[in-house]
């Protein structure tokens, strides 16, 4: 019976090497800091925050700035206003945004430059006077903790960053209008970042946490795969230099919705790729790859009349019969019967940028389409080289060849043999019969919508010694 000591010391030994271990996600989703700006951009345009900036009411947020507690301060604000009628922001723009790496790590700045023109009118002049108004809004991305557990990318600090509102007239008029131009934009000077944050930094927060919950929806939706689907959800968001990283978890599901493996942070190797410029990309590790192959190729049986449908392959396989039986070799008629049947989903194996998939095959040869009994049974461990590659927004993925690695006689009723003897004749019926079937379920590829949704007009895949990566091309 195992003492009490013994199970705390294998406790801690467990605890121990699980703390040292280094978890990686099952697939991270890398997106540039140019992704996010364009995607935030499109966002403030949907959320049409420009006309948010030819609503800002100019005129009653400089009556309503404090005059100090000094009358005086009152009194000039008074007699500024009273020669103002009307005063509206006439043009606006947002210009180019900037997404770049903070001072602080894990931190994303975001810069968004406002240009606008204000008009007012006074009876001191006919015409409108106008003002050019530019400035800058600052907000900061970072990774926000909740509950000590859940994670998310907020966005926070959003304000006009400091010295860079700039006003001026668009063209100088009267000494008088010069003058009361110049109190105007005395008085909008503290007045303009107020309503800016006000009344611009919540459209600015509402885009951005649209774009996450965008981007959210790309990450969910479900990746099919035959009759089963692969689907993935963040497990937590991180800020690399300047790059946004979502870390995900993945599920494989069955035709009725059930979850048949699920895949976490583990100590299975996540090898991520050198980026440098690269605007997206998804790196899926090995096992869930290996997982969504498998579900492309359950278990299946194939039978064919050999020497109907490959009779080449029919007659050498009767020569090659012959050398190990004559009387087997005679047994066999026109209606002779190959069965191929996998035996277990393949296995994907990436090695430096190569891939391979092994398959357990189990091939059966009946002299006749009224035999019960095989002459022989043989196991096969087969494998193909793998070759991924993007057509589109499809991952496409093709076995080329097939080679049998080692041949094993499961039964016989022949009599003892060599199997290796049919060794190449077996790798040719394999090549004509299950390679086609193969490369035939994998002729419509699998659909990965994010690159595409993300508005990137091509993408391609590269593999890693333990990772499939997809970038925009």
């Amino acid at each position: 019976m195992t003492s009490p000591w013994t199970l705390t010391l294998l406790s801690a030994l467990l605890a121990a090497t699980l703390v040292g271990a280094t978890l990686n996600p099952p697939a991270v989703l890398s997106l540039s800091s140019d992704v996010i700006k364009e995607r935030l951009a499109q966002q403030l345009r949907d959320h049409n925050a420009v006309d948010i900036l030819h609503q800002l009411p100019l005129l009653s947020a400089m009556q309503d700035e404090p005059a100090g507690g000094i009358p005086i301060f009152g009194s000039l604000i008074s007699s500024v206003l009273k020669y103002i009628v009307w005063m509206k922001v006439t043009s606006a723009n947002i210009l180019q945004l900037q997404v770049q790496p903070s001072a602080y790590s894990q931190e994303l700045v975001v810069k968004i430059p406002l240009d606008m023109v204000a008009g007012f009118n006074t009876p001191l002049v006919k015409t409108m006077v106008e003002m050019h108004m530019e400035s800058e809004v600052e907000a900061t991305i970072r990774v926000e903790t909740r509950d000590r557990v859940y994670t998310s990318l907020v966005l926070s600090d959003c304000s006009n960053s400091r010295g860079s509102l700039r006003i001026s007239l668009l063209r100088k008029l009267s000494f008088l209008v010069n003058s009361l131009a110049e109190k105007v934009t005395n008085l909008l000077m503290p007045a303009l970042p107020k309503l800016v944050k006000s009344q611009l930094c919540p459209v600015i927060k509402e885009a951005f946490e649209d774009m996450c919950a965008h981007l959210l929806g790309l990450v969910k939706a479900p990746v099919s795969l035959e009759s089963d689907h692969l689907e993935f959800d963040v497990l937590s968001p991180a800020i690399n230099g300047n790059r946004v990283q979502l870390n995900l978890q993945a599920k494989l599901l069955d035709s009725q919705g059930k979850v048949t493996k699920q895949f976490n942070e583990s100590a299975l190797s996540l090898t991520m790729p050198t980026l440098d410029n690269t605007p997206f990309s998804l790196t899926v590790r090995q096992d869930v790859v290996n997982a969504a192959v498998a579900a492309i190729f359950p278990p299946e049986k194939l039978m064919v009349l050999l020497d109907y449908v490959l009779p080449e392959l029919a007659r050498r396989l009767k020569s090659d019969i012959k050398v190990i039986s004559v009387k087997a070799a005679n047994q066999l008629e026109h209606t002779q019967i190959v069965k191929v049947l996998t035996q277990a989903a393949p296995e994907l194996f990436l090695d430096q940028g190569r891939a391979k998939v092994a398959q357990l095959i189990v091939l059966e040869v009946f002299p006749t389409n009224e035999a019960h009994r095989p002459l022989f049974t043989l196991g096969i461990e087969a494998s193909s080289e793998a070759q991924f590659f993007m057509e589109g927004d499809q991952l496409m993925l093709n076995l080329n060849d097939i080679s049998s690695d080692r041949i094993h006689l499961m039964n016989s009723g022949i009599g003892l043999f060599n199997p290796e003897l049919l060794k190449d004749i077996i790798t040719e019926i394999l090549v004509s019969v299950l390679l086609p079937n193969e490369n035939g379920k994998l002729r419509a590829g699998i659909q990965v919508s994010m690159a595409k949704a993300l508005e990137f007009e091509a993408a391609s895949s590269s593999l890693t010694k333990d990772a499939l990566v997809i970038t925009s091309a």
